[in-house]
């Protein structure tokens, strides 16, 4: 029986938005805290602050937006993000102090945390079943080329204009999505009075979608761990005096993505979860302590492989088992529970492992993550590894 299109137009819509939703946030959290010194005059705590206080912005935003999208409509959730988020954008241009830039990160993080819940719930529908592991290993792939381009196109930016020059880039890239999304055929899911009962009041259910907690706290886990590398791995490299090896860390890791999602999706579908989520742990885990006992840049670029091998494979099967698990009229709900936990893992890593490192330095830091990793394992087993049987079958 032949497997559902993939590759529809409305795919590749949603994907290119979903890229330009990420590249937005990655170009300016990458030079926000040097703009923010450069400008005001902040101290090193304080322009931390800056970036860091977008999470909270951004949980606040999928909170609204999971709990709201299947009443208020997909597509028009879509269009009020979008003006939301090119808005907060704007307003930075206005930016006269140091108290107004954090106000506009929060509502900037809230505005993307709504976009990017709405185009992950989007994304959801439209990829079939079938093909739910691949279909998320490609959409993410646009996160990853984000993540990539973003943060290399803002530093780069910075050394040859001004803040203003990237501003107008976010705001074009802002405005291409807001079109694009006129061309988009969004499914709507009907909502019996049950289920649209189910979804109304302040109860706990009506912000998080039950069934994705388990494998949101994985998630969780795995972003603390990868906060390590994130936040650190440039101070590391400098430590080692390993700066120019160091710069390449996330271009090896972003290939590393770019080749082995296509094999992983599949057999994401076709052999089970596990058969793509175990070897990912054990390939992350290994990447840890490789980066804990680093000698040379080798080293450092063959952790960055793994890393992408090992967390990049990890964070795409664990979206597709959050919306795997949940049911179909809260895919919303899931997929902002998903983020959510997403967030909190990659917000509290940085500040938490700070104080850890006086202590044990950069080298205990990353061995001690690679074994967080590995406990993690174990209470993925727990928590859903048992309850599959790898398939030993593959479709044809």
């Amino acid at each position: 029986m032949n497997a559902p299109n993939l590759w529809t137009k409305d795919f590749l819509i949603i994907s290119l938005e979903n890229f330009l939703v990420y590249f937005t946030y990655y170009i300016l959290i990458a030079i926000i805290a040097v703009y923010a010194v450069d400008r005001f005059n902040a101290s090193p705590s304080v322009a931390g602050l800056s970036a860091g206080i977008f999470i909270l912005g951004a949980i606040l935003g999928r909170l609204y937006a999971g709990s709201s999208i299947e009443r208020v409509g997909r597509k028009k959730m879509l269009y009020i993000s979008f003006v939301f988020y090119l808005i907060t954008t704007l307003l930075y241009f206005g930016v006269n102090s140091l108290t107004f830039l954090l106000i506009i990160r929060i509502f900037h993080g809230a505005a993307f945390g709504m976009a990017s819940t709405s185009t992950g719930t989007i994304s959801a529908e439209i990829i079939p079943n079938e093909r739910r592991g691949e279909g998320t290993a490609y959409y993410a792939l646009s996160m990853t080329l984000a993540a990539a381009i973003g943060p290399f196109l803002g530093m780069f930016l910075t050394q040859h204009a001004n803040f203003n020059v990237i501003l107008i880039v976010c705001a074009i890239a802002l405005g291409v999505s807001f079109i694009a999304a006129f061309l988009l055929n969004v499914p709507n899911v009907g909502l019996t009075n049950k289920k649209f009962e189910t979804m109304k009041g302040f109860n706990l259910k009506g912000f998080i979608e039950p069934k994705a907690v388990p494998i949101s706290i994985i998630t969780a886990l795995t972003c603390f761990s990868y906060s390590s590398i994130l936040s650190f791995i440039a101070s590391y490299s400098k430590e080692l005096n390993l700066m120019n090896v160091g710069s390449l860390f996330f271009i090896f890791y972003a290939a590393a993505i770019l080749v082995s999602r296509p094999f992983t999706g599949r057999w994401f579908d076709r052999k089970g979860e596990n058969f793509v989520i175990y070897p990912a742990f054990l390939m992350f885990t290994v990447a840890l302590v490789i980066l804990g006992q680093v000698q040379q840049g080798f080293s450092v670029l063959l952790a960055a492989v793994l890393v992408g091998f090992g967390f990049g494979n990890l964070f795409s099967s664990t979206q597709a088992l959050a919306i795997k698990v949940s049911p179909q009229h809260r895919v919303g709900l899931a997929t902002s529970t998903f983020f959510i936990f997403a967030d909190i893992g990659s917000g509290i890593g940085p500040f938490i492992l700070g104080f850890l490192i006086p202590t044990m330095g950069y080298r205990g830091l990353y061995v001690s993550m690679g074994f967080v990793v590995f406990a993690t394992i174990f209470l993925y087993y727990f928590l859903h590894g048992r309850k599959i049987k790898t398939k030993v079958q593959v479709s044809m």
